[in-house]
């Protein structure tokens, strides 16, 4: 059985006090009225606006940001200083110079008192237009971490509750010339705790992380970023602040608060129509009519809509079919395709108030969960169809990408996203234990093709179902999937990371009598609540309940299958680190595999800004301290010792940097050996397994500099594992195992077209840089999106035709060529452990640093075979064009693409060069 990882999770709070988020929505009103009454109530509109575009002549919204220098301070008054927002307080406590790093050494746990501190971020603003010629006039906190009291001249507004909702509070009785305005938090740690002794009948488990987290108890009862109260792979750092944006909107009749546009393909017209969805709020007494005009230029598409708008939160929906003559260019993820976009204009032009015009793109493209009978296997298929073409899935899981989310910045996102897609993923699962990543995470997917699994923020917890719960809840899904559904690139919406297979397989050591509340609970939490929701707002893509789930197979058991695992249904997670991770028989043949992976440390660099001198050991405290997993350090030195050396120097920082550099190449190796399994699963059925469609190893970032499942850590930088999975999600790919004796060879193609390849077969012993034998073989048919053998013989017969090879003394690298300069990565298969390789010589390894525009050149010379070459420059950021390979030629040329101005001398004097054989 593998041996799980358990993550640690969330629950809770009130609904808020927010009036816009809160409120029932009306049965949208929108339709065509007759062509004589449109045109004539168009030109009493227009005549009525005549003037500068969007501007009305009642005047549009007046809307002033409370941006910028706020007063901080704690309970009792003893730490003062100057925060910013949005921020935090632990932000602002170190730009003050009162701390240190939070991130330094051991600051995680001398911190504990910030968050356990209530703190009140205050300020007074001068009101910049005539309050009284406004109906309405609100207070808008796009997010609030977490639980405060809002107060404007000593008026106390509401509360919050809840990290993930947006809050608007009616000021107009309350607003002055000047304003004093106070956000007074209390501790998440003690909310959480009082929510839970609060909650009677019975617990809502887990009560705590496990003590190597170094966390805080009952995450679950607060609707809070769930990692912040520590996780396997991150510090406890329970924030307070205003994390978004906040503002005062002055309006008459009616604001527009959410807009989105979402696209179909109508199949019996073979048209694509786009739904257009905007929520105002009316604070006129009578219905409000008038026009909608949307316009596509590029597209010759244009369309004008009567509308109504009624009293209270007003919704209309349009529906604008596009011009067939034109043919329209699809959306498609990373490698299939285009992000094709089209610059659109909605106006709204209103008998009352004033013009609106919203410019926005709109994307095509569809999606589909297939979940369907497969011929020679038991249960269902599992995967996604992108406009009519099924996509294997190819990436990772994204975690926050800091814990303190105000220094998460665009280029932060822009760094970490382009990575991801320059490793050839086209999919990103956002994992369910941090945020609603912000709207710049989502763009940037759309421009780069990066498909988006998208859970719902609840993770490994069972969690409360009250009623002030479920409405708070309520109002954080309609508010996300509101912001979010627009975006192309969000594939599905998922309920949560592994609640139901914390039930199935009782993580929680629930009695069995008592099984049924928590499944009742699972249901109206998921199931009659955000799916509901989500079903109500977005028909455009699929949802499913949980990570793992047996998806359809689930549902028909009442949402919580018995075994949600079972790999002839829905996704599976799987963690063992008890197997050699060389052995691809131990992975299981799933339909898709959405979170797998083996941890690493990350690189000395990353390590040393964070560490003293006295840390710099694998033994240190410093190195127990930042591992958050129970017992990883000793699993990945075990995982090392099935194949490699382990170092043996006597200078304790170079064994510490030497076994860095192993668990990187480690982790390299695992995750490619499983992400291979994977993708050459996808065209077969074995013994009733099979046709995996997807694989997202865990995890993409890293929250802080710590060993993790990453394969980029903090601040950017390319593990070896990143590298390897540029080659591993490469578009065309060989792919080599062994089984009973036989040497087996796929052909791996995401490629739309069939292509008819050469294989080329070069077995090099470890003792030479001339090969022993290459073979290549003409002919190869690799058929389109799909893994087939090419290639097959038994392991003696290889060796015998390869002369004087034993499987100690030769190793294998293979790869694919084709017509027009098509060629795979050179892959490699091991015939034996590295540490009984017979030959293998220390090399002397050499590199020349030159620059071509904004690209230097590393001209790379061994004089032995060197297996795992590491570059590494430090704290120079950027990254190579490739790292981590087997070098088997005496000259080797790699590419470093900068991110940062650096020079030739800078990186001559950074560069670090390892292989193997340097291990002692």
């Amino acid at each position: 059985m593998a041996v799980r990882r358990m993550r640690r999770g969330s629950a809770v709070p009130p609904a808020p006090a927010a009036r816009s988020s809160q409120r029932p929505c009306p049965l949208p009103v929108w339709g065509a009225a007759a062509a004589g009454g449109r045109a004539e109530l168009l030109l009493l509109l227009l005549a009525a606006f005549a003037g500068p575009a969007g501007v009305s002549a009642a005047g549009g919204p007046e809307v002033h940001s409370l941006r910028g220098s706020w007063r901080l301070g704690n309970g009792n008054g003893s730490v003062v200083l100057r925060g910013e927002v949005p921020g935090c307080v632990h932000t602002a406590l170190h730009r003050a110079g009162l701390i240190q790093d939070p991130y330094y050494r051991f600051n995680d746990v001398m911190y504990r008192w910030i968050s356990l501190d209530n703190w009140t971020y205050s300020r007074t603003f001068k009101t910049p237009f005539d309050f009284r010629k406004w109906q309405n006039v609100n207070l808008v906190f796009e997010g609030v971490d977490t639980v405060a009291q809002i107060l404007i001249n000593n008026v106390t507004l509401g509360r919050t509750d809840n990290m993930f909702n947006r809050y608007s509070f009616d000021i107009t009785s309350v607003i002055k010339e000047v304003n004093f305005i106070e956000v007074c938090f209390l501790s998440a740690i003690s909310y959480a705790a009082e929510q839970n002794r609060c909650h009677k009948g019975y617990s809502i488990p887990p009560a705590c992380p496990p003590p190597v987290q170094k966390g805080e108890c009952h995450a679950n009862f607060i609707r809070k970023e769930q990692c912040s109260f520590s996780w396997d792979w991150g510090p406890s750092f329970p924030t307070q602040g205003i994390w978004k944006d906040v503002r005062v909107e002055a309006y008459n009749h009616y604001h527009l608060i959410y807009f989105s546009l979402t696209s179909f393909f109508v199949k019996s017209t073979q048209k694509w129509r786009l739904e257009i969805e905007a929520i105002f709020d009316v604070v006129s007494s009578k219905p409000v009519v008038g026009l909608v005009i949307v316009n596509i230029p590029e597209l010759q598409t244009q369309q004008t809509f009567n509308v109504t708008l009624q009293p209270g939160e007003g919704s209309i929906v349009l529906l604008v079919n596009i011009n067939k003559s034109f043919a329209v260019e699809a959306w498609w993820p990373n490698g299939h395709g285009k992000q094709t976009g089209y610059n659109m204009t909605t106006t709204f032009i209103m008998e009352a108030g004033y013009q609106i015009e919203k410019f926005s793109k709109a994307y095509f493209r569809t999606v589909e969960l297939v979940q369907e009978p497969i011929h020679g296997s038991p249960g269902l298929s599992f995967y996604f169809r992108i406009n009519d073409r099924p996509i294997f899935i190819k990436g990772s899981n994204w975690i926050p990408a800091d814990s303190f989310q105000d220094r998460v910045t665009y280029d932060t996102l822009r760094l970490l996203l382009k990575s991801a897609a320059d490793a050839n993923m086209n999919a990103l699962r956002v994992w369910g234990g941090g945020v609603y990543e912000q709207d710049e995470f989502y763009n940037i997917c759309d421009e780069i093709g990066i498909m988006i699994w998208q859970d719902f923020m609840f993770a490994c917890a069972l969690y409360p179902t009250d009623q002030n719960y479920l409405e708070s809840v309520g109002a954080e899904v309609t508010h996300q999937v509101r912001r979010l559904k627009s975006h192309p690139s969000i594939i599905l919406w998922s309920g949560n990371n592994e609640n139901e297979a914390a039930i199935a397989n009782n993580w929680f050591s629930i009695p069995y009598a008592d099984r049924e509340v928590y499944i009742k609970d699972y249901v109206m939490l998921y199931v009659k609540n955000i799916r509901e929701i989500v079903l109500a707002e977005d028909k455009s893509r699929p949802f499913v309940a949980s990570s793992p789930t047996n998806g359809l197979e689930s549902v028909k058991e009442g949402w919580v299958s018995q075994n949600p695992y079972d790999t002839h249904y829905g996704d599976t997670h799987f963690y063992d680190y008890s197997i050699d991770c060389w052995n691809w028989a131990a992975y299981p043949k799933t339909r898709f595999a959405s979170e797998y992976g083996f941890q690493s440390w990350p690189s000395f660099s990353t390590i040393k800004k964070v560490s003293s001198t006295e840390d710099w050991s694998y033994t240190s405290n410093f190195s127990f301290h930042r591992q958050h997993h129970e017992n990883g350090n000793d699993q990945m030195l075990q995982q090392i010792g099935y194949h490699f050396k382990l170092p043996q120097s006597t200078d304790p920082i170079k064994k510490f940097k030497d076994t860095i550099y192993l668990t990187q190449v480690m982790q390299a190796q695992c995750v490619k050996t499983e992400t291979e399994f994977y993708r050459f699963s996808q065209s077969e059925i074995i013994k009733g397994e099979g046709h995996t469609m997807g694989a997202l190893y865990w995890q993409l970032n890293d929250i802080w500099q710590a060993p993790s499942w990453a394969s980029l850590e903090y601040g950017g930088k390319w593990k070896l594992l990143h590298y390897f999975a540029q080659n591993f999600f490469a578009p065309l790919l060989p792919v080599a195992y062994e089984d009973k004796g036989v040497l087996y060879i796929y052909g791996v193609s995401d490629l739309h077209v069939d292509h008819k390849l050469t294989l080329r077969v070069i077995v090099y012993t470890w003792s030479s840089l001339e090969p022993v034998c290459i073979l290549s073989k003409g002919g190869v048919t690799v058929k389109a999106q799909s893994a087939v053998p090419i290639y097959k013989e038994s392991i003696n017969d290889f060796l015998e035709r390869c002369q004087n090879c034993t499987r100690k003394s030769c190793f294998v690298t293979f790869c694919l060529t084709g017509e027009g300069g098509l060629q795979s990565p050179m892959n490699h298969h091991f015939l034996s452990s590295l540490k009984d390789a017979v030959g293998l010589e220390k090399t002397q390894l050499s590199a020349s640093v030159s620059q071509q525009d904004d690209i230097y050149i590393f001209d790379l010379h061994t004089t032995a075979i060197a297996p795992f070459v590491s570059l590494d420059v430090g704290s120079i950021k950027g990254r190579f064009s490739e790292n981590g390979f087997l070098m088997t030629e005496k000259r080797k040329v790699v590419m470093f693409y900068p991110w940062e101005p650096t020079s030739i001398e800078e990186l001559e004097e950074s560069l670090t060069l390892t292989s193997l054989m340097d291990i002692i």
